[in-house]
């Protein structure tokens, strides 16, 4: 009886062994070690990254050497302008050319990409071209943020971290977005963000084993960020006045409005590609056409130019006249549509505040129940949640920007509002649509496993004959072959009436086609009790095992008595028990009748038979 109990039997007592989370190990401690590292690393990349931005900004718009923040809109180039985003699009063209085409883009879906096929393997010299590129490409007016690339920069750390050292593919993910979250946390003092943003849109998944590292490498950038530059919001604003119900009403429009502007970029955005690939010359040469675009919008509206956290300012603040806002909506969004699809470098979330932002200011001038702060930053949230559908990180991501929470309450129901109207118009986001158009499709449906929910007993096969152990591959199949038999597998047993294993009538039947001896003991073919399922085990589980043993059939033993054999899956058990989830899913049913559903059926049984 001993020998029946031991191996994977004895490690899995049915529910009593298994947790909450299947990742939880002291593999998570190893992760979060590397990821202090790493969030290190990703914060110094992030300063580093600010710096090359304003050296650019000034070298290109106004011939000096410094590193201090300076924005492109007080240049005095005059039509000369026009050429800088030009020459900053020619140097980023060479780079993608002859250094990496890896970076081009806005980051984040490249990050997608890597991890989902690739795993999560990229290449060195992205860690230091990505930066660089960015840093040409806004410094020279390019209307981008710098949070896409930093995540892309970030993460190509965390990637190269994880080639250098012996992990698997799902933990080498985890240390890229630990990096790509790291780095945005240091940008921008957004740890919250950062961490939701990882959730939303990298690690998909929810386990401690991502969570964990994420945290500490967010946590440590944090940190040194505010030791580097400052532990201030980005954007602080004086507090907004507490929500009334017609405030949220207000809310709900703005959302609604930003849904649409949403689905609008995007369409723009991949519209510009799809208009740049038709261009019969190399790709390379894109991101300098694109700076042509930027030129002139920066003569017509200086302010679209660059990264833009003046604007922001003067939008949260007020301070921004309507002509000024219109323009700097319409300008920014065409130039940034126009430029992003030829390639170039460049981040999406501090376009998006702008664009939000403007639309906010826009509306304030006709909605009633709140301050124009208040509706540019909640157009904000609404904007990052519609285009990027992570209506979470808008929401908090604009909270951390400028520490307003009373704002807390309408920024959701806009964010959740936009986030609603692009899911119901657009099959793909921004994001995931350019992954899409290289042939990847992204599901962004998080949920836990259905083998993880439903227990063996939903699929298992009951009724299993109990023959001797001696017997012969023969005779065990003329036993299976007797009509009363159950199908699908024997239990075998031995002289003192104990089991020792279980065989298949399908591994009997080809043991005999293959030209095995007939007369050779069944028991030869038995797959060990030890190797067995609970009926209150996931089919993860018994899937797992019936990997383990490449076999057709497992057998399910008794929780209180593993000797006793009470049914069996197949190798269909896990397809089985998702088909079971689907109609679980998709059956709809009422439990509890209505007053009126008799007299309904009466009538309408009537109406078909009215002579009866």
């Amino acid at each position: 009886m001993e020998s029946t109990a031991s191996g994977p039997l004895r490690e899995h007592r049915g529910t009593e062994a298994l947790g909450d989370f299947t990742t939880a190990n002291r593999r998570i401690l190893l992760l979060v070690l590397a990821a202090l590292v790493i969030g290190v690393v990703a914060a110094f990349v992030a300063v580093a990254l600010l710096d090359l931005i304003g050296f650019f900004t000034n070298l290109f718009y106004y011939g000096r050497v410094s590193f201090s923040f300076a924005s492109p809109a007080g240049n005095s180039l005059g039509l000369l302008a026009i050429g800088v985003p030009v020459l900053g699009g020619l140097i980023v063209g060479l780079m993608a050319r002859f250094g990496s085409e890896r970076i081009r883009g806005h980051g984040i879906p490249e990050a997608i990409e890597a991890i989902l096929i690739n795993k999560s393997r990229i290449e060195p010299k992205v860690t230091v071209l990505k930066p660089v590129a960015t840093a040409i490409s806004i410094g020279s007016g390019g209307p981008f943020g710098a949070e896409g690339p930093i995540i892309m920069t970030g993460g190509a750390f965390g990637s190269v971290f994880g080639q250098l050292v012996r992990v698997t593919a799902a933990e080498r993910k985890t240390l890229l977005v630990a990096g790509a979250a790291a780095g945005m946390a240091a940008t921008f003092n957004s740890p919250l963000a950062a961490v939701l943003i990882a959730v939303e849109l990298l690690l998909f998944e929810w386990k401690p084993r991502s969570l964990l590292p994420v945290g500490a490498a967010v946590a440590v950038a944090t940190v040194l960020r505010w030791e580097l530059i400052s532990a201030n919001p980005l954007f602080p604003i004086p507090a907004t006045a507490g929500p009334l119900p017609v405030t949220l009403v207000s809310a709900l429009a703005i959302g609604l409005a930003a849904g649409v502007g949403s689905m609008l970029l995007t369409s723009a955005v991949y519209a510009s590609e799809d208009a740049f690939r038709r261009l019969p010359i190399h790709w390379m040469w894109w991101p300098a056409i694109g700076g042509v675009a930027i030129g002139v919008g920066g003569l017509l509206a200086p302010r679209a130019l660059g990264v833009g956290y003046v604007s922001i300012d003067g939008l949260l603040l007020a301070e921004l006249g309507v002509g000024v806002v219109l323009a700097l909506l319409i300008v920014k969004a065409a130039i940034w549509a126009i430029s992003l699809g030829s390639g170039t470098s460049g981040g999406v979330l501090a376009p998006l505040l702008i664009m939000g932002g403007s639309i906010g200011a826009l509306l304030a001038l006709v909605l009633p129940g709140g301050s124009t702060g208040l509706f540019v930053l909640v157009g904000m949230g609404a904007m990052i949640g519609g285009t990027m559908r992570a209506p979470f990180t808008g929401v908090v991501f604009c909270l951390e920007l400028t520490h307003d929470f009373n704002a807390l309450f309408p920024l959701l129901l806009a964010a959740l509002v936009a986030d609603g109207v692009t899911v119901l118009l657009m099959k793909r986001s921004i994001l995931t649509e350019k992954v899409a158009r290289r042939g990847v499709h992204v599901a962004r449906e998080y949920s836990v496993d259905p083998l993880e929910r439903i227990p063996v007993r939903s699929v298992m096969h009951g009724g299993v004959r109990m023959i001797p152990a001696d017997l012969s591959v023969q005779g065990a199949l003329d036993v299976s072959s007797n009509p009363d038999a159950p199908e699908g597998g024997l239990s075998l047993i031995a002289e003192g009436g104990v089991p020792v294993g279980f065989v298949a009538r399908g591994d009997l039947q080809r043991y005999v086609e293959l030209g095995g001896d007939p007369e050779a003991p069944a028991r030869t073919l038995a797959v060990p009790l030890a190797m067995a399922a609970f009926p209150d085990e996931p089919m993860r589980t018994a899937a797992e095992r019936l990997s383990d043993l490449d076999g057709r059939v497992l057998p399910v033993v008794d929780p209180g008595e593993p000797s006793h054999v009470v049914g069996f899956v197949t190798r269909e058990g896990p397809f089985e028990a998702r088909v079971l989830w689907t109609q679980l899913e998709q059956e709809r049913e009422r439990v509890l009748p209505l007053p009126w559903d008799q007299g309904w059926t009466r009538l309408r049984d009537w109406l078909r038979h009215p002579r009866e």
